[in-house]
């Protein structure tokens, strides 16, 4: 089961966190060519974060996956996830870092 664990010190109403879960498990579903029925995304907001030195707008992601992850996947799925957060949330892209668990 693809899950995707999503950090971010911005505060997210429940509409926008709804968009961004429902956009997030589709991308992950399409590039990793998993069934939706077996993404899980989690999305913690308001999480006290410090990057590149600043508290400005962040966010971090862990993707967790058992196969489908490989370095052309991973650079889709971080490039996706990071227009998604851009999109919704107005974050830079260059305040997402996303690392990825390809388990046996």
């Amino acid at each position: 089961m693809p899950t995707l664990n999503l950090f971010t010190n911005v505060p997210v109403d429940a509409v926008v966190a709804s968009d961004i879960l429902r956009d997030s498990t589709k991308a992950v579903a399409k590039i990793i060519g998993k069934p939706e029925s077996y993404v899980m995304i989690l999305l913690n907001q308001g999480v006290p974060i410090e990057f590149a030195g600043t508290e400005e707008p962040a966010a971090y992601g862990e993707l967790i996956s058992i196969g489908g992850l490989g370095p052309s996947v991973n650079g889709k799925l971080s490039a996706t996830i990071a227009e998604i957060l851009e999109n919704k949330l107005s974050l830079d892209s260059s305040r997402f870092y996303i690392k990825f668990y390809d388990v046996e």
